[in-house]
């Protein structure tokens, strides 16, 4: 499959110390590429570089054989849930429609017929078509994730970038999200960030892990040695309601110059 982002040598720093070191990663069409690591790891800085909206100190970033800047319209992206005011007085629809805001032209900037069209078929993709003339503030949780999924989607995008999608949302919920993720995985490419390895849907198709540097064997799988790379102590799974362990107990190890 053809590389649709592609990050070499990627460096950045703030106040003097890394946040981003030496980052190489390639993303594929039509992969469902999840990104793991612990809070504060860089998860999301990474994708707002990818996204153009961060400038590295080194490195490249190629997104589609352009620039993020040039190639940005080709990017779909959901930040993460709480950066979203949904107390604004829209309906789902409107919600959803102004994520065609980019591609207006002309000095009136007004919807046509496509962007309305578009719009409809990303809320029936998030199967919200039902709820389009609600206030957005009268949905849950749920309903709302999906409704900024469909904003992002009604921009027609190639790649699907999502910050933290589940965190807001119930088990069954978050169950039923990654069904229509990997659905859309048919047609795009999907790159999802999240700290909860717990929450990964068996359908993900290759993990990252992020924490400074990037861990990865390019499949599916999270191994021991990823995990002790990225995560300063034991990691521990919920199943069934019972604790297992899945790395064995470490030392703490000096990362970066940290313990």
């Amino acid at each position: 499959m053809k590389p649709v982002i592609e990050v070499e040598h990627l460096n950045l720093s703030q106040n003097g110390n890394f946040v981003l070191e030496d980052i190489n990663l390639t993303i594929r069409e039509h992969e469902f590429h999840a990104i793991i690591g612990p809070n504060g790891g860089g998860k999301t800085t990474l994708l707002k570089v990818i996204l153009g909206l961060i400038r590295p100190d080194s490195g490249m970033v190629r997104v589609m054989d352009g620039t993020p800047d040039e190639m940005r319209s080709h990017l779909g992206y959901v930040p993460q849930f709480r950066t979203f005011d949904f107390q604004f007085p829209i309906s789902v629809q409107d919600m959803v429609v102004s994520g065609r805001l980019g591609r207006l032209k002309g000095p009136f900037r007004r919807f046509t017929h496509e962007d309305t069209d578009a719009a409809d078929e990303a809320m029936e993709t998030m199967q919200i078509t039902h709820l389009k003339n609600l206030p957005i503030h009268d949905i849950s949780g749920g309903e709302r994730q999906r409704a900024i999924i469909a904003r992002a989607l009604a921009g027609k995008p190639s790649v699907l970038l999502l910050d933290e999608p589940t965190v807001y949302v119930d088990g069954p919920t978050a169950v039923r999200f990654y069904d229509i993720l990997s659905q859309l995985r048919e047609s795009i490419t999907i790159v999802l960030v999240t700290h909860d390895i717990s929450a990964l849907s068996p359908d993900v198709t290759h993990i990252s892990c992020v924490n400074r540097r990037l861990f990865t064997h390019g499949d599916n799988q999270i191994t021991d040695d990823m995990l002790a790379g990225a995560y300063p102590c034991p990691v521990e799974l919920i199943a069934h309601g019972v604790p297992h362990r899945v790395i064995t107990e470490h030392d703490n190890r000096v990362f970066g110059g940290r313990k």
